[in-house]
């Protein structure tokens, strides 16, 4: 490697990580997931951080209701040279291959568009609450099947939170939690179950924000089991936590409740409406 604008993915490294990886991804409890820790040369890394923009410095998506507060960005012309060139290494043949030999999931499609990825930061106060992702991309008309996660924060203290959370089917508890640290990459399955997310209120000191690339995967087709109908984010709350209670305004609660409402209840809904 000449510079990071020269970083090209090495095949036979990814497939020594999938060798290596994948039966302790398959067994992995609440649902199939792995962590990946120095995950990519620090000098790419680096770059990225470098040109990653401030909250101010781009029109970012901002989310800010009871399940979520956080930044997101809406296209790669908001990115920097090398974190657009790094993304579409994400997305090559090379490491959808990778992925493919991985998580054991045949006939893997990258996401151009990077619909809902892309570059994600949370700033102090912000978070995520658990939830199961939107299912099916509209554009491309395919089934989500994995997130990728790689995390861009140095020096992150236990105490400064963010940490990704799974839990499992039931919402009954935290089944493990992963603190967000530089070049820590953290890849797993999507279902309507696999249930996730940064639940917490970001605890890190003023000026910092939790940074990370996000990507997903996706396939024509995939296991009924695996889903209960169409749908956007469906937020879960945990034990003993109102996800109702407060909202910027009507409209908003009107939104985050319809994605708690299970799909087959719409679908049913809908069908009555037509019937009239």
């Amino acid at each position: 490697m000449q510079s990071t604008s020269m970083f090209c993915l090495n095949p036979d490294y990814l497939d020594d990580l999938a060798t290596k990886y994948r039966e302790v991804y398959a067994q992995a409890q609440p649902f199939p997931h792995v962590i990946i820790d120095r995950f990519l040369p620090e000098t790419v890394l680096n770059g990225i951080l470098n040109e990653f923009p401030k909250p101010g410095a781009i029109q970012w998506k901002k989310f800010e209701n009871v399940a979520e507060k956080k930044l997101a960005s809406t296209s790669e012309l908001q990115m920097g040279e090398i974190t657009r060139l790094l993304l579409y290494q994400l997305n090559s043949s090379t490491f959808v291959s990778f992925l493919e030999k991985l998580t054991g999931i045949e006939g893997l499609i990258p996401d151009p568009h990077f619909v809902g990825g892309g570059l994600h930061q949370i700033e102090k106060g912000g978070y995520l609450k658990i939830h199961a992702d939107f299912n099916r991309h509209e554009r491309l008309l395919l089934d989500r099947r994995l997130n990728l996660l790689l995390y861009l924060n140095k020096d992150w203290q236990e105490e400064y939170g963010g940490h990704l959370e799974l839990w499992d089917p039931e919402m009954i508890g935290c089944q493990k939690k992963i603190l967000p640290v530089f070049n820590r990459c953290v890849i797993f399955n999507t279902t309507d179950f696999s249930y996730h997310g940064h639940p917490e209120p970001l605890n890190c000191p003023e000026g910092r924000t939790r940074k990370s690339l996000a990507l997903y995967y996706y396939s024509n087709g995939r296991p009924a089991e695996e889903v209960s109908g169409q749908h956007s984010t469906l937020f879960q709350a945990r034990p003993e936590e109102d996800l109702t209670k407060k909202s910027s305004s009507s409209s908003s609660v009107k939104a985050f409740l319809k994605k708690l409402v299970p799909p087959i209840i719409l679908e049913a809904k809908r069908s009555l409406s037509n019937n009239k």
